[in-house]
């Protein structure tokens, strides 16, 4: 069964052209000196980008391949200014990132709820000779053409907005911790990538307080390269304002295993490791308290550590409290607002690129065919209006 979570789709965007400006004399009969009345032409359509908070997911526009603006109307006589064309409004949920499908460069972010971006503007229209007229030119016989159509084939990527984003290998226990401490129904099962989508679960806490918990695909060794699942959704975890590490308690090097996972955070995206950090030993209900003191003592001293079993419910209240505490550290959210004006963006890596859209089934080229063709200025010409 095909997924409803769409995180990744290439459209190709066109803004409208502006309509040209009239060339139109005035001649009646009983004004045979009426001089230029010919009026502008209207603006063309624009694109533009708009957060909606009540998209979660791109598939709204998984199947909209083509999104063109309107043209401006042309000018007409007796100063008529042509009609502007409408301008089209893509909503995307917050936290969509916007790239130039040609060239990989980073374009824009759209990340809280009304934010508008233009992506791509309609063209003015052009002025008619009216607006040419002057003391020693008073019939001028020219008009601007409307300015050209802007074009653009994008790449929107959604990155999920979340508080704590879980990081561990396959079958760490992170669906079933997300499932235990809310009501989201992640897939479990007892084999590696149950998880195929990233899932969202909201986790109460005290006093009607509550945090969101992102649960990804498993990161293997190697996925900052492509291998696994964990490529794809690496991204999702990049907003995030806290990571939890999670490893198994029957793991046979646990410290070895956080350092595997972190290292392929950095390799994926540096500025990750400024975030804060708290590991979790998952499946805790396979070991006594003498064992779990002893695998305390050999555990990084520098973050907070929890042993949890998410089957029991043993250690998630402890949980709770120290994730609590860190997303509201000082240091936490001074830091969420520094990257809050300082995010930076990495343009695509064009060697990977292709290869990336072809493992979302965006690589096909979309073309389209504009039938109607770019017309040339009319040519000068009087018209005789009937005397009322």
């Amino acid at each position: 069964m095909e997924s409803n979570f769409v995180d990744y789709v290439k459209i190709m965007c066109r803004s409208g052209k502006g309509g040209k400006g009239s060339m139109h004399l005035r001649h009646v009969k009983y004004n045979p000196n009426g001089g230029p009345d010919g009026g502008d032409g209207g603006k063309g359509g624009s694109i533009i980008l708009r957060g909606n908070h009540n998209y979660w997911t791109l598939l709204h526009l998984k199947y909209e391949r083509h999104i063109f603006a309107e043209h401006g109307g042309n000018g007409g006589r007796d100063k008529c200014h042509g009609t502007d064309g409408k301008d089209i409004y893509i909503d995307v949920p917050c936290g969509t990132v916007v790239y130039n499908a040609e060239t990989g460069k980073y374009i824009c972010d759209v990340t809280y709820d009304g934010q508008e971006v233009m992506l791509l503007k309609g063209g003015r229209g052009g002025l008619g000779n009216f607006q040419f007229r002057t003391a020693t030119n008073q019939a001028p016989r020219y008009a601007q053409p409307g300015e050209p159509m802007q074009e653009m084939t994008i790449i929107l990527e959604l990155k999920l907005l979340a508080d704590v984003g879980l990081v561990g290998f396959p079958n760490a226990g992170k669906s079933t911790l997300v499932s235990a401490l809310s009501n989201a129904k992640p897939k479990i099962a007892n084999y590696p990538f149950t998880t195929m989508e990233p899932s969202l679960g909201i986790v109460g806490y005290r006093d009607g307080k509550s945090f969101v918990m992102a649960d990804i695909p498993g990161i293997i060794e190697g996925a900052s390269e492509g291998k696994g699942l964990g490529l794809r959704f690496l991204r999702h975890i990049e907003r995030n304002s806290l990571l939890l590490f999670m490893v198994p308690g029957d793991t046979d090097d646990i410290k070895r295993e956080y350092e595997i996972l972190l290292n392929e955070l950095q390799q994926f995206n540096p500025e990750m490791l400024d975030k804060h950090r708290v590991l979790a030993v998952t499946k805790c209900d396979l070991l006594d308290e003498e064992l779990i003191e002893m695998l305390r003592e050999t555990l990084p001293q520098d973050l907070p550590v929890v042993f949890i079993s998410a089957v029991t419910g043993f250690g998630l209240e402890e949980l709770k409290d120290v994730l609590w505490r860190e997303l509201n550290a000082e240091s936490n959210k001074i830091q969420g607002i520094m990257a809050e004006d300082s995010l930076v963006h990495r343009d695509k890596d064009m060697s990977v690129f292709a290869q990336e859209l072809a493992d979302e089934g965006e690589d096909e080229d979309i073309e389209y065919i504009d039938v109607e063709d770019v017309e040339d200025l009319e040519d000068f010409e009087y018209d005789e209006d009937e005397e009322v």
